[in-house]
């Protein structure tokens, strides 16, 4: 019974999409961290998952949507404003990380309210 709470496609779906704000934490985490860096290509999630996540919430198939793996690749559309070759720039780093860090927060929260919801229904109380 609990298992089909979880397994819900909207509940697999913002759980992937936490895992990609996650992921896109520490790509640009490493971006900033390279920002000096000679030669360093910006990194970002492929460009490719979130049309496979579209897709896979499209079927409404929790297994499909579980099964996609996000993943890191270094951002082709980046160019170098430089001569060293480093395609990372310091103001859209920033504010990529902002909004990252604001989408993370409404995922989190997503996942938070199901699990309230459990937590009443299991209790009766909400906190």
């Amino acid at each position: 019974m609990i298992e089909a709470l979880f397994n819900q496609p909207n509940y697999q779906a913002t759980k992937k999409l936490l895992d990609v704000s996650v992921l896109r934490h520490e790509a640009l985490a490493s971006n900033l961290a390279n920002l000096e860096t000679p030669g360093y290509k910006r990194l970002d999630v492929a460009p490719a998952f979130e049309a496979e996540l579209r897709q896979a919430v499209g079927t409404q198939d929790s297994s499909m949507i579980a099964a996609l793996r996000p993943r890191l690749e270094v951002d082709t559309a980046a160019k170098s404003s430089g001569r060293d070759g480093n395609t990372v720039q310091l103001e859209s780093e920033l504010m990529k990380l902002n909004q990252n860090t604001l989408e993370h927060t409404l995922e989190t929260q997503l996942v938070s309210s199901s699990l309230l919801k459990l937590r009443y229904a299991i209790t009766g109380r909400a906190a």
